[in-house]
Formats: structure tokens, sequence, C-alpha cells
């Protein structure tokens, strides 16, 4: 049986405490914007900045802790991930009333088609993974 390669693109971002999620944000747009995913699928586009808002805001805020960012393409789904020092996994909970907090999670179960959290030797890793939607090329 002849094995089949992968290949994928990838970029990876480290982000300490001190600088914000915007520029998470513009670094995830240049990205989607080198794939063509800002004319091709914009909705998807947006759910990915979102979703990576989400991610280092949980990274920061959370866990206290730097962020590494990792998207990586390789031709059917667009991954990203996001690596911080704290062992709490984390699930989507229903918010509060009275808290300005705790939706993020449920944004990106809504938003990505799968997610998923690992636990890492030094922290964990939360994955998120996108599809384009019909139709739409990269």
């Amino acid at each position: 049986m002849k094995e089949q390669s992968v290949r994928t693109v990838g970029w990876a971002r480290s982000l300490p405490m001190d600088r914000g999620v915007k520029e998470a944000r513009d670094w995830a747009r240049e990205h989607l914007v080198s794939l063509g995913w800002d004319s091709t699928a914009p909705d998807t586009a947006d759910d990915v900045l979102l979703t990576v808002s989400e991610l280092v805001t949980n990274a920061h805020v959370h866990a206290g802790s730097s962020a590494q960012l990792v998207m990586s393409w390789d031709g059917s789904c667009l991954h990203v991930s996001v690596h911080d020092r704290s062992a709490d996994l984390p699930a989507p909970r229903m918010p509060s009333t009275e808290g300005l907090g705790g939706r993020g999670m449920l944004l990106v179960d809504a938003l990505a088609d799968t997610w998923e959290a690992r636990p890492c030797p030094h922290g964990k890793t939360v994955t998120a993974c996108f599809r384009l939607p019909a139709g739409a090329g990269s």
C-alpha cells in the first residue's frame, strides 16, 4: 500500500501576557488573507478570528499565561491551536446572567467544526478546526 503525504502550511506566534488579543487577531487575519479566506469564505474567516480572540483571552485571563498560537492548513481543515501553562481543561458552561465572562468556550463550540483540549506536560493545548464551506476554494 502506498502512503499518502499531507502538505501542511503553518504559522506560529508567541503572545506574552503584555501583548493584546488584537495583536493575535491581526496576526491571524494576515494568514487568512494569504489563504484567500477573506474573500472566498469571509464568514468562516470571521469565525476563526473570534475563536483566536477567545482562546488567547482564556490563556491570558484564566490560565494567567502567555499564549502560543499555531495555525496550520492541511488542505481540508484549518487548525487553530493555543497552548498555555494551565493544566485546567476548558469546557463550555452556561454563563451566569450576572457575569460578564464565561461564554468563550460556548462561542468556540458554536463556531468551530470541531474542537478539543488536551493536557500537555507543561499545560494544555486547545485546538479548533475550521473547514471551508462547500464551494469555497483556498
